[in-house]
């Protein structure tokens, strides 16, 4: 049975507040707990976040507490929204090594965490995972429309917790799709502006052209 008082004691043990005391920092995360605390539900602002995503790291831990990061990536939107407490998505074939799906067998914690470099946001998730194989029609659910990739099986995720990370030390980097099209659209301003500045020169060469005609 949980002894938890508080949605953030799911990171916040005994051992951690009094690290948070000895450093300091203790007093102002209490009255975080006392006030707003951690979010336990999957909010709307937690959907739009999740839903703009192409890339998530699920980490998980074996039965004797060793520990494995696996990244998963996508389309935006890969990540799905069940209910108000669960988070899916497809499991795409990858390299087969299969440490996550044996992790989760042993022991259902997991944490989930997408960091967001454009805006500089991170969001950090926990709760517990649990492998879904042989669920063709979930499977069709979680599957991104026309994405090119094999599902072998699904990952649902039960939200425990969940909180907005500060954005210090994150370093601001672009997707290459929105850098292309960024790059696109100056190129295509810059061809336009040397159209009409090549169309001035020609009537500035021309004695016989008013200048200021259309």
């Amino acid at each position: 049975m949980s002894d938890r008082h508080y949605a953030s004691d799911v990171a916040f043990t005994s051992t951690v507040k009094a690290i948070q005391t000895r450093k300091g920092s203790r007093d102002s995360y209490k009255r975080m707990e006392e006030s707003r605390g951690w979010q336990t539900e999957i909010t709307s602002d937690l959907v739009a976040f999740v839903s703009a995503q192409t890339s998530v790291f699920l980490a998980t831990a074996n039965a004797e507490g060793q520990p494995y990061i696996q990244h998963r990536g996508g389309p935006p939107g890969f990540i799905r929204m069940l209910d108000s407490r669960t988070l899916g998505f497809a499991d795409f074939r990858g390299n087969r090594q299969y440490i996550t799906l044996g992790n989760l067998a042993e022991n259902p914690k997991a944490f989930l965490f997408l960091i967001d470099y454009v805006h500089q946001r991170r969001i950090k998730i926990w709760g517990e995972a649990r492998v879904v194989e042989d669920d063709p029609a979930l499977l069709r659910t979680l599957m991104p429309e026309g994405y090119k990739a094999v599902p072998e099986q699904a990952i649902l995720f039960k939200v425990s917790a969940w909180d907005m990370n500060c954005p210090q030390h994150i370093p601001q980097r672009f997707e290459a799709a929105d850098v292309a099209a960024a790059l696109d659209t100056r190129d295509r301003k810059i061809a336009a502006l040397e159209a009409e500045l090549a169309k001035y020169r020609a009537r500035l060469a021309d004695p016989a052209t008013d200048i200021d005609a259309p």
